[in-house]
């Protein structure tokens, strides 16, 4: 099978750059996949996991935001974050979401106060999943409204 060179870059390091089977990124619009041979492609990230396969085995990362480069044999993403589990310590990711849950039960001030806020519990959750994945379990309680 063929491989897809995969880059992930924060501007504070190289978090990744090896030759994968494939790619799953969360683009802005939805969850885009990608293969060797992938028309090219230039999309702004949202918040949420990335996973790549790489001979069978997988490996996840929280991203939040950023942007995404395919060319048919190279896959650049340039985000603002990205942790792999075993970087992310799931107790003090679990305590954010319970903030960002509290905080939005307190009818937030403004709009934008609103959004911050929901972006924060996204962040929180995505962190929360992917630091369970590696532990090998995915439950993760639903976010009250």
């Amino acid at each position: 099978m063929s491989k897809i060179k995969l880059d992930i870059v924060t501007m504070e390091r190289l978090v990744v750059s090896e030759d994968v089977d494939y790619v799953s990124a969360p683009a802005i619009d939805g969850i885009v996949g990608i293969l060797p041979k992938h028309t090219p492609l230039l999309t702004a990230l949202g918040v949420g996991e990335l996973r790549y396969k790489r001979d069978g085995a997988e490996f996840s990362f929280a991203v939040g935001g950023g942007f995404m480069e395919v060319r048919p044999d190279k896959v650049t993403v340039l985000a603002d974050v990205a942790e792999q589990a075993d970087e992310i310590d799931d107790v003090r990711a679990e305590a954010a979401r319970k903030r960002a849950q509290e905080s939005l039960k307190e009818k937030p001030r403004t709009d934008l106060d609103y959004v911050a806020l929901e972006q924060a519990l996204r962040r929180a959750e995505v962190r929360v999943k992917v630091a369970r994945k590696k532990r090998g379990s995915s439950s993760l309680e639903t976010r009250s409204e």
